[in-house]
């Protein structure tokens, strides 16, 4: 949302909110406007580490969420009381006294209608009936140069076992021979996990294969004929 005009640039329903939703958000709204200074949110787990219930975030920690906004320089703030998110908090209220009567009204049963909705109607709509316009000309978002995708992910390292394969969250990620090496065993790599569940593994700044939510290989008939 741009603070000084109330607009939403990104507006989706989940499950349950987390990283990867929050990945999305952020990474909708960077693609439609660029990057912002400063992002104000609660402190749930996934935005940051709080070691003592009801205490001070440790900032010193970084969440996934939080090490990817430290990487493109947007300051972390948390919020101390629901009060202190006042316009967004004002946004919550009204879409949730808006929003489930429309739905219910167009008959929209399920999440993927919903999100389709959200997307192609409503958010336009909304945007137009209660966006303010800024009291100055210009925009306080300036544009990202990068690839987005690569920040906006959840990052863990994993060491190759002996069969050149990589175990991450229950899948067998088969490292498939590389051109300028035959194997990576015993070496250290960083699996990238998306906000649509694919994964990519990284050797340094190397990237080594790309795979589907389930672990196959994306890609690889292209690999084999090459």
């Amino acid at each position: 949302m741009d603070d000084a005009t109330s607009e939403i640039y990104s507006m989706f329903l989940v499950e349950e909110e987390g990283t990867a939703s929050s990945f999305r958000g952020l990474g909708e709204t960077i693609a439609a406007k660029g990057l912002f200074s400063s992002l104000y949110t609660d402190r749930g787990s996934h935005y940051f580490f709080t070691p003592k219930a009801g205490e001070k975030v440790d900032k010193t920690r970084l969440t996934q969420v939080g090490r990817a906004l430290a990487e493109i320089s947007i300051e972390h703030i948390p919020s101390y009381s629901p009060e202190g998110r006042g316009r967004m908090e004002r946004v919550f209220g009204t879409l949730q006294n808006r929003l489930p009567p429309v739905l219910r009204l167009k008959q929209i049963t399920t999440l993927e209608a919903a999100n389709r909705f959200l997307a192609e109607s409503y958010m336009a709509e909304h945007n137009a009936r209660f966006a303010v316009a800024a009291a100055e000309e210009g925009s306080a978002f300036v544009p990202f140069a990068g690839d987005l995708k690569e920040v906006l992910c959840i990052r863990e390292q994993r060491v190759v076992s002996n069969d050149n394969c990589v175990r991450y969250d229950g899948r067998i990620l088969q490292i498939p021979e590389q051109r300028h090496r035959r194997h990576f065993v015993k070496a250290t790599v960083t699996v990238h996990a998306y906000p649509d569940s694919t994964l990519a593994i990284f050797h340094g700044p190397r990237l080594l294969a790309r795979y589907t939510a389930e672990g196959n290989l994306i890609g690889e008939e292209t690999r084999l004929a090459a």
